[in-house]
């Protein structure tokens, strides 16, 4: 046995396996649904203005993320007990270097920045709500600070949280819908014209243009399997998980598009930076604004305890291969959870939030996140041809789950990952070239960790 897969086997002796199937769908879609599709629609119809062309970039984007979802079953199932999903794919897909990248960017811009955005976020709802005199900086220094204590308690009681802030997210989503359709009626939606403009390579970039918030709006999911290494069963849980809670995520974004159009209309849908409190309020009244107010509230909330949950295990796993301090590895005898990088976490997203700079960051983490999308979907590639050359004969067992439509829908998802790439370069240059070079900025980051820490 060499030494990487006995401190993976080391590291999963020491963290406690708890968490079940219920537990991975909740985590997946809370990792989804955080403010985005309350307030998101309006920047697709301002791209394309018809109610065809608005829904097929949802369902378009749900596809997408379902063929996600396939192919990181998969690779569960492939590698169940690798700790730090994403980052341990590309570790042994590729290079120790390639997986560093990736954790070094999650720690300084996609993570951690998203968290500073998301506590911000929560604390000017929250302060709208209560008039509570304080800063949007001191509520959000104790959400995180909060939420960091939670999540250092164990790992079921930092599921314990996240479960029920989804269960009131997808009651959000679900009374906005229901609401609509009961007190504004069912939905008249206009499915003519379909194009507002000849068809042209114009349409096709102003449709590519649309996908960007569809995407970031249903981007996340791909952080359940950072806890591959705390789950009871994840070669089974985590792969069905993953494709539950994508689905019921495509389910609900589409059936919001759908009462936003049918009470603003795809123009009005347009000119509404608002739309669910707007059709909350024409439901309700003021009383369904407040209530809607108190669902994105949640909402944000609730995608910051995932964060909290499921990121710093890539920290602990870099940590474990000795590419990182070594005390972010340390795992508490009482909780079996790595408290030292939740800290981190929680430490490094409070000096963001209080800086104010996250929206900078949020500029240049799309590129990056993509890049590393479509890069671990072809570890899929990888790790077939891999496990192909090492069978021998029928005793080489099938991993649990396939993906459907492999390796087209892989190839897919790959294409449409690094088209999304190259219309942010295209459109950001300044942005994408600096979310690069931070990135970039930590390869001679890994040699110094592997001369520091070498044995």
């Amino acid at each position: 046995m060499n030494g990487k897969q006995a401190a993976v086997n080391n590291s999963v002796a020491r963290l406690a396996r708890r968490l079940g199937l219920f537990d991975a769908a909740m985590i997946v879609m809370g990792g989804i649904i955080g403010s985005g599709i309350f307030m998101n629609p309006y920047v697709v119809a301002r791209r394309v203005h018809t109610t065809p062309l608005i829904l097929g970039c949802w369902l378009l984007g749900g596809l997408v993320a379902l063929a996600g979802a396939f192919i990181y079953a998969e690779l569960a199932a492939q590698r169940p007990n690798l700790i730090g999903g994403q980052y341990a794919y590309l570790r042994e897909a590729y290079h120790p270097a390639v997986g560093f990248l990736y954790g070094w960017a999650l720690l300084l811009v996609v993570q951690t920045g998203g968290m500073a955005a998301g506590a911000v976020t929560f604390a000017r709802y929250f302060l709208e709500l209560t008039h509570i005199p304080a800063s949007d900086g001191l509520v959000a220094a104790l959400t995180l600070a909060v939420l960091t204590m939670i999540n250092c308690l164990g790992v079921k009681a930092g599921s314990t949280v996240q479960n029920v802030l989804m269960l009131i997210k997808i009651l959000a989503i679900v009374t906005l819908v229901v609401c609509a359709l009961w007190f504004v009626g069912t939905p008249q939606l206009g499915f003519s014209p379909v194009l507002d403009q000849p068809a042209s390579l114009s349409l096709v970039t102003v449709f590519a243009a649309a996908m960007g918030p569809v995407m970031f709006s249903y981007g996340g999911w791909h952080t359940a399997s950072f806890i591959a290494g705390e789950m009871r069963r994840p070669e089974r849980d985590l792969s069905r998980g993953l494709l539950i809670g994508v689905f019921g995520v495509v389910v609900l974004y589409l059936a919001a598009n759908v009462v936003y159009l049918g009470a603003l209309g795809a123009e009005g849908l347009a000119q509404n930076k608002t739309p669910a409190s707007y059709v909350m309020r024409l439901a309700l009244g003021e009383k369904g604004a407040s209530l809607i107010a108190i669902g994105i509230a949640i909402s944000t909330l609730g995608f910051l305890s995932q964060s909290m949950l499921t990121a710093p295990r890539v920290y602990f796993a870099m940590a474990e291969d000795k590419l990182f301090f070594k005390g972010v590895a340390f795992v508490s005898a009482r909780s079996h959870v790595p408290v030292v990088a939740i800290a981190l976490q929680g430490v490094l997203a409070t000096v963001i939030a209080l800086s104010g700079t996250f929206e900078q960051i949020l500029n240049y983490v799309v590129s990056v996140d993509f890049i590393a999308y479509g890069l671990t979907a072809s570890c899929l590639f990888v790790f077939r041809r891999r496990d192909q050359s090492t069978a021998t004969g029928s005793a080489k067992e099938a991993p649990g789950y396939r993906v459907p439509g492999h390796p087209f829908t892989t190839i897919f998802f790959i294409a449409v990952c690094w088209s999304v790439v190259a219309g942010t370069v295209y459109s950001y240059l300044e942005n994408t070239l600096i979310g690069l070079g931070i990135v970039l900025a930590g390869i001679p980051v890994y040699f110094f960790w592997r001369w520091w820490r070498r044995d």
